[in-house]
């Protein structure tokens, strides 16, 4: 199933169901950000896992400084990260597709985005899909930030906070709900001296991020506040998921070893996969890359900590 037949537009607007439809249309092509033309702001994700649809509210943004912040688009990025949750942390398991024979293990095995009574939190989180669905299949609990602008968090906060609350209170028979905390925070990435971020410092078993790679200056920063989230321990992981649409050399980047290393983080797995759950190994020059074909895959990478006796052995190693 292609990743964005779970969204559509719950309005009966004309503009929206063409915009909605241009991946049928237009099959060589492949809508990679999403919004609602409309006044609602409204996106509708449904899946056949979860007993009702998601209603995602984008921000709606009227000073030119909040557009830059691209929270009031929906990124093909995050619904991939949504399904890869969903997926290991309910054992659905699909059968993995490789470019070629699938005989060779691209992407990690079964059950390596499983949130199940883990606590996570989301960098730059936009709408807050994969905070969502982790606070729907079993996380412990989940936390959404993104930048500190009051348009961009009230409508994570609706999105985040009403979905995963209705949607343990509907599981538990209008009972309580399992998942402990869910919460919505203001953070700019490497602003590490807030009370919140010195509150979450080490807290997390899992870090998540979706297309947040298209600012290359602000890597760093991105890295640090990854690291400084993440627990410490053989088991924490951070994932991070961008698409090419801003170019290979800048998604690349922020993957690049000795960066990485800086923060005390080293890739574990590092793939492509495209819109219809195609894998191929991650490749860091593909040469000239057709932009309709580009908009197709996105970069998947887990980032675990160096672990303290392997972190000289892997300087000496050659690039």
């Amino acid at each position: 199933m292609a990743l964005t037949s779970r969204l559509s537009h719950p309005t009966t607007d004309p503009e929206d169901h063409f915009a909605s439809s241009l991946g049928i249309i237009f099959t060589d092509d492949v809508t990679n950000q999403h919004f609602a033309s409309d006044d609602t702001n409204l996106l509708l994700y449904t899946s056949p896992h979860l007993p009702s649809p998601l209603t995602l509210r984008l921000a709606r943004v009227h000073e030119e400084a909040d557009r830059y912040l691209f929270s009031h688009y929906l990124w093909n990025a995050a619904l991939l990260l949504a399904e890869l949750v969903e997926a290991d942390s309910l054992k659905l398991q699909p059968p993995p597709a490789t470019e070629t024979t699938g005989e060779k293990a691209i992407a990690p095995g079964a059950g390596a985005f499983d949130v199940s009574g883990l606590r996570t939190i989301e960098l730059g989180a936009g709408t807050g899909l994969p905070t969502i669905m982790a606070g729907l299949v079993g996380a412990r609990a989940v936390v959404a930030t993104d930048y500190p602008a009051p348009l961009v968090l009230e409508a994570l906060r609706g999105n985040v906070v009403g979905a995963v609350r209705e949607g343990n209170a509907a599981a538990a028979g209008g009972g309580a709900f399992a998942v402990e905390e869910v919460r919505v925070e203001g953070h700019g990435w490497g602003e590490l001296d807030t009370q919140f971020a010195r509150e979450g410092q080490g807290r997390f078993d899992r870090v998540m991020a979706a297309d947040v790679l298209w600012m290359p200056w602000q890597h760093e920063n991105l890295r640090r506040s990854i690291a400084w989230f993440l627990k410490e321990g053989e088991s924490a992981r951070a994932w991070v998921v961008g698409g090419f649409h801003t170019g290979r050399q800048t998604v690349g980047a922020f993957f690049e070893r000795e960066a990485l290393a800086e923060a005390g983080l080293e890739v574990e797995h590092l793939w492509e996969r495209d819109c219809d759950g195609l894998d191929r190994d991650w490749v860091w020059d593909r040469g000239v890359e057709d932009k309709s074909v580009r908009k197709r895959w996105l970069a998947v990478g887990v980032l675990k900590r160096i672990t303290p006796g392997g972190r000289a052995e892997r300087e000496s190693a050659p690039s």
